[in-house]
């Protein structure tokens, strides 16, 4: 969209919130960057500079506005919207992977050479991995110093900066002061040892309506890593460096976030977890326009605008939960889970609430012992088999992973099918467009709305609804009475 002047400007004058994150502006007379509804008067149409991203802007040599703080606006909708080399790798960066395993694990995980990453980066964000990464720390340590009480060599290491010097250089030149200049207007509380509480306000795009995000992801919940306690969804995490709890909240306007790391190295990558988990870079506007050009769907979503994609922050947890729920209840599908979490999953060391362990790795379950499972036989094949296989990585599934591929390579397991595939595909690696016409609800809704019922004929029909037709699947759904369509009590 950065290229489209025009429109850009059309969104700057108007102060547009949709756009916050599509593009940033950069300001020739100020040297500041702002998101598109930055508060402060627009500036004169010739001294806008429109970048993709706030790295590129920073490149550039573009420092934060503190006013609309740019670098903390809402992800960009493409990178969950796409499957190509840059959504994929934009995916990885935010989960963190360059600060552990850097480019070249980076390109690895792509199946590209480091070379060929940095150019198609380059050519579409103005910025390379490791200066996206860098922006990425950056907000991490603005956000740590505005709300602890931490030293700035604590700051600077949990943010993943290699030495206080780049640290120090990156805040000032990103924004425009020092990192004491920086805590100085904020309130800093201290942080309790050795697990850390922070809280965060998680940003969006409006509308979204909470009641199947929070529905769903609490009535299908496991016991013992996750619950629903005190209007908020919590749940236990596994991150690249310890344990975590994560506790949302919905507000109108933002989604409250505590977090409580066993390592503050975590921060960034379970910040983007829990916006995974909540579909919170999505654009809805978008999403709902051209499924309400369906005469079907329209009431539907004027009723209620604004459903997101309940998703999962691990996908080998949510493929192996999809298996244990094929063709049985919810209710059943949850048993079975809590049974796996009790004998395999890592207990955690300070239970929070009702919350006692980590779901257990494809590794944990390795040794699974089918005769424990309390399920037909074929269904055990078909669980360890799909365990095996994320244990040995003859299949991955993460925030990079093709999505194409993904699909093949499941569909080649015993016992794993197209609802499946689909189910994984939408809610474990976050395809916009994956459809289960087979789903017993997605046929219900058909029937009560007099659409097709035929695979093959609804699949037909859907074609309208692409590239969102896995929101389509949340209207379907809504039609229905059932506790994934309810928020909590």
């Amino acid at each position: 969209m950065y290229t489209d002047v025009d429109r850009c400007v059309r969104a700057v004058q108007s102060k547009d919130a949709r756009f916050d994150g599509w593009f940033f502006t950069g300001v020739l007379s100020t040297g500041i960057y702002c998101r598109p509804s930055c508060p402060v008067v627009p500036p004169k149409v010739e001294n806008m500079r429109f970048y993709p991203s706030a790295p590129a802007a920073q490149q550039a040599g573009f420092r934060a506005c503190k006013r609309c703080r740019p670098d903390a606006s809402p992800g960009s909708p493409q990178w969950n919207e796409r499957a190509d080399l840059v959504a994929r790798a934009m995916r990885l960066i935010a989960d963190g992977v360059v600060d552990s395993e850097g480019v070249p694990g980076l390109a690895a995980r792509l199946g590209y050479s480091v070379r060929q990453v940095e150019r198609q980066l380059r050519a579409e964000l103005g910025a390379g991995p490791l200066a996206i990464a860098r922006a990425q720390r950056a907000q991490t340590a603005r956000l740590l110093i505005e709300t602890t009480t931490l030293p700035m060599s604590e700051v600077a290491l949990a943010a993943g900066f290699a030495s206080i010097r780049s640290f120090n250089d990156t805040v000032r030149e990103v924004f425009a002061l020092t990192p004491t200049e920086l805590r100085k207007p904020a309130k800093p509380v201290k942080p309790s040892s050795p697990s850390t509480t922070l809280s965060v306000r998680l940003p969006f795009r409006a509308p979204l309506n909470p009641d199947n995000l929070f529905g769903h992801l609490v009535a299908t919940a496991v016991p013992g890593v996750e619950e629903w306690h005190d209007g908020a969804y919590r749940r236990t995490m596994n991150l690249p460096n310890g344990p975590a709890v994560v506790s949302l909240r919905p507000h109108p306007d933002y989604i409250a976030a505590n977090l409580l790391l066993s390592d503050l190295r975590d921060l960034s990558t379970a910040i983007n977890r829990c916006r995974r988990l909540l579909d919170l870079d999505a654009d809805p506007v978008a999403v709902d326009e051209l499924l309400s050009e369906d005469p079907v769907l329209a009431p539907i979503v004027a009723k209620a605008p604004g459903r997101r994609v309940p998703r999962s922050p691990d996908p080998a947890e949510f493929a192996v939960r999809t298996v244990l729920g094929q063709q049985v209840s919810t209710a059943a599908a949850r048993t079975h889970a809590s049974r796996l979490v009790r004998a395999h999953g890592t207990p955690f060391t300070d239970p929070v609430g009702t919350l006692t362990h980590l779901f257990p790795s494809p590794e944990a379950l390795a040794d699974l012992n089918p005769d424990d499972l309390a399920m037909p036989t074929s269904r055990k094949r078909t669980l360890t088999t799909l365990v095996n296989a994320l244990a040995t990585g003859a299949l991955e599934l993460d925030a990079g992973t093709d999505w194409t591929s993904a699909r093949e390579k499941l569909l080649e397991l015993p016992g794993i099918g197209p609802w499946t595939v689909e189910m994984i595909a939408m809610r474990a690696l976050g395809d916009p467009d994956a459809f289960i016409p087979t789903d017993l609800g997605i046929k219900q809704a058909a029937e009560a709305l007099d659409l097709p019922t035929g695979v093959k004929q609804l699949t037909e029909h859907a074609e309208a609804w692409r590239p969102w037709r896995a929101y389509a699947v949340q209207y379907l759904w809504a039609t229905g009475n059932h506790a994934v369509n309810r928020m909590p009590v």
